[in-house]
């Protein structure tokens, strides 16, 4: 949608005729200037959109499933999301239809050479540059496009930067999106990946020793090295998240530490203004359910949802719990039948979507569910904004 202005002035055979003037709305995107005639008047019509982009910050750790989440979300949305055409091949941007993301390890300050020689880590903030961070946000919430440095993570370099146009929907991840205060305040809702020490260590020897062949000393240093950095400055991000997805040890077996059966807690901030938290039967109340049963096939050791009000970093919120995994997610059907406030487009879209991505990590249990759900709740947020944005348009127009 775009505002448009239509100045009116007479034709030249109508001299000492005034210009007048009155805005009108035009459902188009197009920024444009046309110029018509009619009968003793011409029109010059000056448009320009009035949509600002919607901007969404997702906090977390490396390697705790910021890829994944984004690969859901913009599947909501519709289409896939590729890197720039014709751009740099390492590019961490990702573009679709109506979204792009953006990977916060752009605004590096140092790159891997200069980290060493300074001897800082990349969640250091002094390894950041947060000033171009907020200055390029701001530019594509309020519409204009930006030169965006590219950090290559295959070279550790730092290379020439890439043109981002504004979307509709600005994704930044990373590990640094809540951190400045002036960044923070531009985001329209906030999600922070809060995976425990003992899934994190579990699913880092799972990926590093099986697939890249590290040693367990080594994947040991590596965490025990990145955790005064993470302590100070990732992990408090998460008292600034809308919504938190909360990733521990499953309780349904005793001492487990292998972490491939979870315990994941959707946690969602209360009196948000575009957002309803979900619930699982009853609003409000606290409940515990265990689905196991003639509807939903649950092999050891079963599946266990609670649902109940608590306060989280001085905060109300509601918090949606599963423990446990699906054995069939065809059968997701009956789960997603008891939960409300899901902002679904019709009956079985949260297990249409998990279906589709059936290959996802973490597509059998709580991690992938509440990371599909909250991407519905996301969408539902941008059209509540695109729709009170329009509708403030056309109530201006009327004045």
């Amino acid at each position: 949608m775009a505002i448009c202005t239509v100045h009116t002035t007479p034709s030249l055979s109508m001299p000492n005729t005034h210009l007048n003037q009155r805005q009108v709305i035009f459902f188009t995107s197009a920024r444009k200037n046309q110029f018509f005639r009619g009968q003793n008047r011409a029109f010059t019509v000056s448009c320009s959109a009035d949509a600002k982009t919607v901007v969404i910050g997702l906090a977390a750790d490396s390697g705790c499933g910021k890829s994944t989440f984004m690969r859901r979300l913009t599947s909501v949305f519709g289409g896939a999301a590729e890197p720039p055409k014709g751009g740099n091949p390492d590019s961490n941007t990702l573009i679709s239809d109506t979204t792009t993301v953006i990977c916060l390890d752009d605004y590096h300050s140092l790159d891997r050479t200069g980290r060493k020689e300074k001897g800082v880590t990349a969640l250091d903030p002094k390894a950041n540059d947060f000033d171009l961070m907020y200055e390029q946000v701001k530019a594509l919430k309020e519409g204009k496009a930006v030169d965006k440095p590219i950090y290559n993570h295959v070279t550790g370099l730092l290379d020439p930067p890439e043109v981002i146009q504004p979307p509709k929907i600005l994704v930044i991840e990373g590990l640094h999106p809540m951190f400045d205060e002036r960044v923070r305040d531009l985001l329209d809702f906030s999600i922070y990946l809060d995976i425990s020490n003992e899934v994190k260590f579990a699913w880092k020897i799972q990926r590093d020793m099986a697939e890249r062949g590290h040693s367990l000393e080594s994947i040991k240093a590596s965490i025990e090295a990145r955790k005064p950095d993470f302590d100070a400055f990732i992990d408090p991000q998460k008292k600034y998240a809308d919504a938190v997805i909360e990733v521990l040890p499953t309780q349904l077996i005793p001492g487990d530490n292998e972490g491939k059966v979870l315990r994941v807690r959707l946690i969602q901030k209360e009196g948000l203004k575009h957002f309803s938290p979900v619930y699982l039967f009853d609003e409000g109340s606290t409940i515990s359910w265990i689905p196991c049963g003639r509807k939903l096939t649950c092999s050891y050791p079963g599946i266990k949802f609670t649902y109940g009000p608590e306060t989280y970093f001085s905060n109300e919120v509601s918090v949606l719990e599963m423990d446990g995994q699906f054995d069939r997610l065809d059968e997701l059907i009956y789960v997603e039948s008891h939960l409300s406030n899901l902002s679904s487009k019709f009956y079985g879209e949260v297990t249409q979507q998990m279906l589709k991505h059936s290959d996802f990590p973490g597509s059998n249990n709580g991690t992938g569910l509440f990371q599909t759900i909250i991407g519905l709740k996301i969408r539902d947020l941008y059209e509540q904004i695109v729709a009170e944005r329009a509708a403030a348009t056309a109530q201006a127009a009327k004045v």
